[in-house]
């Protein structure tokens, strides 16, 4: 091993640019990785406690999107007499309604009934609970999820303005109308954590003025037209979407052909679990590009690697007839030449993770606030280490070919200076 370390040092400049292209491919890949399975995980985690979104008809996907993770929007809305029809359905054990159109600063407005926080799970099955305060104590209140509390630096009893528009888009400012914070998610590592919402009669008497403009789907309507249900009191006239939970799972698709069949308007009957299968199939060949290109990375570094070691044969040639003069076997000499290679790639693997861990820490408040996709902060899952392990087995192979070049030198051959 001194040997080896020593020799390593003498070549010391092409080495460590070794070290460093295997450490960014090293990076790179477990990158990929992590985003894979962190999106994979936070996606799963905000769909877990629905059984159905109910919406006007569309597109599975964009529906799971606008109504779990606050992209985008369903477009049209739906009538409030579906969600007093969806309550009566056999089977059915809850419902929320939904309204959406609106932002805060670039944070999706959601407008919904305090079932809301009483029936949506998350991550596997586990309810929201309130770091600060309580639901909505009146018409203006408003309940922030805690990555908005973070980012903006809301307290309890802040007044907040509402924007017209999805994303960062503010077409018209409500600032006629202002909402107090009376409540702040514990965070949940879901989109839940960046989403304001808002109680159903707010989010409708801030639009009322708007009915006489055709082209707001959002538009609400007279007290008149309210339906009865919820905890909130009444429903609107006009919502966008409606989650539904099931007493007894096996009527999901009773429930999807009731809707389907519904003739008053056309809507859809989204299982959150298969638009999500849906999503994976539209990003799989993403995904299996950035596998390759991370994979092609990795190999690019072994290659060169390959090269050093090489290179440095022919300039080595002496050094290994000297040791095999002084008694070194050529199993010895080409043990000398695997063990090279593999702690530069062990050194590789080390300072890889290290860049992946900054990488990590900047990547993460972005990620979780534009995206609501939380990495994960395991320091090494089970196919991280095994993915570095098989690197480093990698590693030790690539050096095989030299090693045999070595083995092959013989005594004689090492020792005669040829010109």
């Amino acid at each position: 091993m001194t040997l080896v370390v020593q020799s390593l040092l003498n070549r010391r400049f092409v080495a460590s640019l070794t070290v460093l292209a295997i450490a960014l491919s090293v990076a790179l890949i477990l990158s990929v990785e992590r985003l894979r399975d962190s999106a994979r995980t936070s996606f799963a985690n905000s769909a877990s406690g629905v059984d159905l979104i109910i919406a006007p008809r569309g597109n599975d996907v964009q529906i799971l999107l606008a109504t779990l993770f606050g992209v985008g929007s369903t477009g049209t809305g739906m009538s409030g007499d579906v969600v007093g029809l969806l309550k009566d359905m056999p089977g059915v054990a809850w419902t929320v309604p939904l309204m959406q159109g609106d932002n805060h600063k670039g944070f999706p407005v959601i407008g919904t009934s305090e079932a809301y926080f009483e029936h949506f799970k998350h991550s596997r099955g586990e309810a929201l609970t309130f770091a600060q305060g309580t639901p909505f104590a009146d018409p203006q209140s408003a309940v922030i999820g805690a990555e908005v509390a973070q980012r903006l630096g809301y307290r309890l009893g802040t007044e907040i303005v509402n924007a017209h528009g999805a994303g960062s888009v503010a077409l018209e400012v409500h600032d006629e109308a202002p909402f107090e914070v009376t409540g702040i998610l514990a965070r949940t590592n879901t989109a839940v954590d960046r989403m304001v919402f808002v109680s159903l009669q707010g989010f409708e008497k801030l639009h009322a003025e708007a009915e006489a403009h055709p082209a707001d789907p959002l538009a609400a309507h007279t007290e008149e037209d309210h339906v009865e249900n919820g905890v909130a009191g009444v429903v609107p006239a006009q919502v966008n979407a409606a989650y539904v939970g099931l007493s007894n799972r096996t009527a999901v698709l009773g429930v999807q052909r009731a809707i389907a069949t519904y003739t008053k308007e056309p809507l859809s009957a989204v299982m959150p679990n298969v638009a999500l299968l849906q999503l994976w199939s539209i990003t799989g060949t993403a995904e299996s590009a950035l596998r390759v290109m991370s994979l092609a990375v990795v190999v690019a570094s072994m290659i060169g690697m390959v090269v050093m070691l090489s290179a440095a044969l022919e300039a080595r040639r002496r050094e290994f007839a000297i040791l095999r003069s002084v008694g070194a076997s050529p199993r010895d000499v080409v043990l000398m030449i695997v063990t090279e290679a593999l702690l530069v790639t062990a050194s590789g693997i080390v300072l890889g993770r290290l860049i992946f861990w900054g990488a990590i820490l900047l990547a993460a408040p972005l990620l979780s606030t534009q995206f609501g996709v939380t990495l994960g902060n395991q320091m090494l899952g089970t196919s991280e280490a095994a993915l570095l392990l098989t690197i480093l087995c990698f590693g030790g192979l690539a050096s095989l070919l030299p090693a045999w070049r070595v083995y092959r030198m013989t005594l004689a051959d090492g020792l005669t200076t040829k010109l």
